[in-house]
Protein backbone atom coordinates (compact mmCIF):
# COMPACT_ATOMS: atom_id res chain seq x y z
CA UNK A 1 0.00 0.00 0.00
CA UNK A 2 1.57 3.18 -1.23
CA UNK A 3 2.52 5.82 2.05
CA UNK A 4 0.37 8.89 1.97
CA UNK A 5 2.02 12.21 3.19
CA UNK A 6 0.36 15.36 3.62
CA UNK A 7 2.03 18.73 3.10
CA UNK A 8 1.01 21.54 4.84
CA UNK A 9 2.21 24.52 3.19
CA UNK A 10 1.63 28.22 2.53
CA UNK A 11 4.79 28.92 0.27
CA UNK A 12 3.65 27.86 -3.07
CA UNK A 13 6.99 27.50 -4.41
CA UNK A 14 7.99 25.07 -1.59
CA UNK A 15 4.85 23.43 -1.85
CA UNK A 16 5.27 22.53 -5.41
CA UNK A 17 8.58 21.89 -4.49
CA UNK A 18 7.80 18.76 -1.93
CA UNK A 19 4.66 17.70 -3.84
CA UNK A 20 7.21 16.93 -7.31
CA UNK A 21 9.75 15.57 -5.31
CA UNK A 22 7.73 13.18 -2.64
CA UNK A 23 5.77 12.11 -5.51
CA UNK A 24 8.68 11.11 -7.89
CA UNK A 25 10.03 9.03 -4.39
CA UNK A 26 6.91 6.93 -4.92
CA UNK A 27 4.70 8.71 -1.96
CA UNK A 28 1.45 9.82 -2.33
CA UNK A 29 1.03 13.61 -1.63
CA UNK A 30 -1.70 15.05 -0.43
CA UNK A 31 -1.36 19.09 -0.06
CA UNK A 32 -2.68 22.32 1.79
CA UNK A 33 -1.67 25.31 1.62
CA UNK A 34 -3.56 26.98 5.33
CA UNK A 35 -4.28 25.27 8.55
CA UNK A 36 -7.70 24.88 8.73
CA UNK A 37 -7.66 23.13 5.04
CA UNK A 38 -4.78 20.66 6.57
CA UNK A 39 -6.14 19.78 9.59
CA UNK A 40 -9.69 18.87 7.47
CA UNK A 41 -7.84 16.95 4.82
CA UNK A 42 -5.99 14.90 7.69
CA UNK A 43 -8.88 14.27 10.04
CA UNK A 44 -11.14 12.81 6.64
CA UNK A 45 -8.16 10.99 5.25
CA UNK A 46 -5.49 10.19 7.72
CA UNK A 47 -2.23 10.21 6.22
CA UNK A 48 1.24 8.08 7.33
CA UNK A 49 3.43 11.35 7.85
CA UNK A 50 2.24 15.25 8.34
CA UNK A 51 4.76 17.31 6.95
CA UNK A 52 3.92 21.18 8.95
CA UNK A 53 5.05 24.58 8.03
CA UNK A 54 4.84 26.21 11.78
CA UNK A 55 3.86 29.95 9.65
CA UNK A 56 0.62 29.02 8.57
CA UNK A 57 -2.74 31.34 7.46
CA UNK A 58 -5.81 30.86 8.94
CA UNK A 59 -4.28 28.96 11.92
CA UNK A 60 -0.36 28.25 12.88
CA UNK A 61 1.49 25.31 12.24
CA UNK A 62 1.75 24.88 16.15
CA UNK A 63 -1.93 24.83 16.77
CA UNK A 64 -2.31 22.59 14.08
CA UNK A 65 0.26 20.06 15.61
CA UNK A 66 -1.52 19.97 18.85
CA UNK A 67 -4.96 19.22 17.42
CA UNK A 68 -3.69 16.46 15.26
CA UNK A 69 -1.53 15.15 18.23
CA UNK A 70 -4.87 15.13 20.46
CA UNK A 71 -6.90 12.86 17.43
CA UNK A 72 -3.74 10.31 17.21
CA UNK A 73 -0.84 9.60 17.28
CA UNK A 74 0.36 10.21 13.12
CA UNK A 75 4.22 11.25 12.93
CA UNK A 76 4.10 15.23 12.34
CA UNK A 77 7.70 16.33 11.01
CA UNK A 78 7.48 20.30 11.27
CA UNK A 79 9.08 22.88 8.88
CA UNK A 80 10.23 26.64 10.07
CA UNK A 81 12.69 29.02 9.49
CA UNK A 82 12.46 29.49 13.54
CA UNK A 83 15.95 28.07 14.46
CA UNK A 84 16.32 28.83 18.30
CA UNK A 85 16.49 25.94 20.82
CA UNK A 86 13.24 27.76 22.80
CA UNK A 87 11.31 27.13 18.92
CA UNK A 88 12.27 23.94 18.56
CA UNK A 89 11.59 23.03 22.58
CA UNK A 90 8.13 24.96 21.80
CA UNK A 91 7.42 22.87 18.50
CA UNK A 92 8.56 19.31 20.25
CA UNK A 93 5.79 20.09 23.08
CA UNK A 94 3.31 20.73 21.10
CA UNK A 95 3.50 17.22 19.65
CA UNK A 96 5.87 17.66 16.43
CA UNK A 97 8.41 14.58 16.39
CA UNK A 98 10.90 15.90 14.02
CA UNK A 99 11.63 19.45 13.21
CA UNK A 100 14.13 20.36 9.99
CA UNK A 101 14.54 24.41 9.76
CA UNK A 102 14.72 26.02 6.13
CA UNK A 103 16.42 26.29 3.80
CA UNK A 104 16.67 22.41 3.98
CA UNK A 105 18.59 19.76 1.91
CA UNK A 106 15.57 17.35 -0.01
CA UNK A 107 17.62 14.46 0.98
CA UNK A 108 17.88 14.98 4.56
CA UNK A 109 14.06 15.35 4.41
CA UNK A 110 13.37 12.31 3.12
CA UNK A 111 15.53 10.76 5.56
CA UNK A 112 13.39 12.50 7.96
CA UNK A 113 10.46 11.05 6.44
CA UNK A 114 11.70 7.58 6.28
CA UNK A 115 12.72 7.79 10.18
CA UNK A 116 9.79 8.92 11.00
CA UNK A 117 8.03 5.74 9.55
CA UNK A 118 9.99 3.24 11.00
CA UNK A 119 9.47 4.21 14.12
CA UNK A 120 5.65 4.53 13.61
CA UNK A 121 6.06 0.94 12.52
CA UNK A 122 3.57 -1.36 14.87
CA UNK A 123 5.41 -3.20 17.00
CA UNK A 124 4.33 -5.22 19.74
CA UNK A 125 3.30 -3.30 22.51
CA UNK A 126 4.99 -4.46 26.13
CA UNK A 127 4.88 -2.83 29.40
CA UNK A 128 8.42 -1.97 30.41
CA UNK A 129 9.12 -1.67 34.56
CA UNK A 130 11.80 -0.55 36.43
CA UNK A 131 10.92 -0.10 40.13
CA UNK A 132 7.42 1.13 41.24
CA UNK A 133 7.69 2.97 37.38
CA UNK A 134 6.06 1.45 34.06
CA UNK A 135 5.63 2.32 30.53
CA UNK A 136 3.07 0.84 28.64
CA UNK A 137 4.26 1.30 24.79
CA UNK A 138 1.07 0.50 23.42
CA UNK A 139 -1.23 3.15 25.00
CA UNK A 140 2.20 5.10 25.49
CA UNK A 141 1.44 6.00 29.30
CA UNK A 142 3.25 5.64 32.22
CA UNK A 143 2.35 4.97 35.62
CA UNK A 144 4.11 5.55 39.19
CA UNK A 145 2.83 2.65 41.38
CA UNK A 146 -1.23 3.17 40.46
CA UNK A 147 -0.30 6.90 39.45
CA UNK A 148 -1.16 7.47 35.75
CA UNK A 149 1.23 9.79 34.12
CA UNK A 150 0.62 11.85 30.65
CA UNK A 151 3.29 12.37 28.46
CA UNK A 152 4.56 14.36 25.36
CA UNK A 153 5.67 12.28 22.45
CA UNK A 154 9.39 13.56 22.84
CA UNK A 155 9.18 12.57 26.90
CA UNK A 156 7.74 9.31 25.92
CA UNK A 157 10.76 8.91 23.71
CA UNK A 158 12.72 9.63 26.51
CA UNK A 159 11.47 7.70 29.18
CA UNK A 160 11.48 4.96 26.58
CA UNK A 161 15.40 5.00 26.14
CA UNK A 162 15.87 4.93 30.07
CA UNK A 163 13.69 2.06 30.51
CA UNK A 164 15.33 0.11 27.94
CA UNK A 165 18.47 0.87 29.32
CA UNK A 166 18.36 0.72 33.29
CA UNK A 167 20.93 1.51 35.42
CA UNK A 168 22.96 2.13 32.62
CA UNK A 169 24.82 5.76 32.34
CA UNK A 170 23.25 7.28 28.72
CA UNK A 171 25.77 9.86 27.41
CA UNK A 172 24.38 13.03 25.90
CA UNK A 173 25.42 12.02 22.85
CA UNK A 174 23.34 9.16 23.17
CA UNK A 175 20.52 10.79 24.18
CA UNK A 176 20.60 13.14 21.61
CA UNK A 177 21.22 10.24 18.65
CA UNK A 178 19.00 7.91 19.85
CA UNK A 179 15.68 10.63 20.55
CA UNK A 180 15.87 13.53 18.56
CA UNK A 181 17.24 11.87 15.38
CA UNK A 182 19.96 14.84 14.73
CA UNK A 183 22.65 17.25 16.81
CA UNK A 184 20.68 20.12 18.51
CA UNK A 185 24.13 21.18 19.25
CA UNK A 186 26.73 21.06 21.75
CA UNK A 187 25.89 24.11 24.00
CA UNK A 188 22.18 23.05 23.58
CA UNK A 189 20.21 22.44 27.00
CA UNK A 190 17.34 20.76 25.74
CA UNK A 191 18.54 17.36 27.57
CA UNK A 192 18.30 19.04 30.21
CA UNK A 193 15.03 20.76 29.74
CA UNK A 194 13.64 17.59 29.36
CA UNK A 195 14.84 15.26 31.97
CA UNK A 196 13.35 18.18 34.31
CA UNK A 197 9.99 17.64 32.63
CA UNK A 198 10.15 14.44 33.37
CA UNK A 199 11.24 14.67 36.85
CA UNK A 200 8.45 16.58 37.69
CA UNK A 201 5.94 14.41 36.46
CA UNK A 202 7.40 11.14 38.35
CA UNK A 203 8.65 13.03 41.62
CA UNK A 204 5.19 13.93 43.25
CA UNK A 205 4.97 14.20 47.05
CA UNK A 206 7.30 11.76 48.61
CA UNK A 207 8.09 9.60 44.88
CA UNK A 208 11.76 8.81 45.26
CA UNK A 209 14.79 10.52 42.67
CA UNK A 210 14.80 7.84 39.98
CA UNK A 211 16.40 9.64 36.94
CA UNK A 212 20.04 10.88 38.32
CA UNK A 213 22.34 13.45 36.43
CA UNK A 214 25.77 11.72 36.67
CA UNK A 215 27.92 15.16 36.35
CA UNK A 216 29.98 15.66 32.64
CA UNK A 217 28.75 12.31 31.69
CA UNK A 218 24.85 12.35 30.94
CA UNK A 219 22.09 10.57 32.66
CA UNK A 220 20.67 7.38 34.40
CA UNK A 221 17.96 5.46 35.44
CA UNK A 222 18.37 3.83 38.80
CA UNK A 223 16.91 3.85 42.55
CA UNK A 224 18.65 6.13 45.17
Amino acid sequence: MTTRILVVEDEDRILQFLQRGLTYEGYRVDVAADGPTGLGLARENPPDVVILDWMLPGMDGLEVCRRLRAGGAVPILMLTAKDSVGDRVQGLDAGADDYLVKPFAFDELLARVRALLRRAAPSQPEILRFADLSLDTGTRRAFRGERAIDLTAKEYELLELFLRHPRQVLTREVIFDRVWGYDFGGESNIIEVYVRYLRQKTELGSESRLLHTVRGVGYVLREE
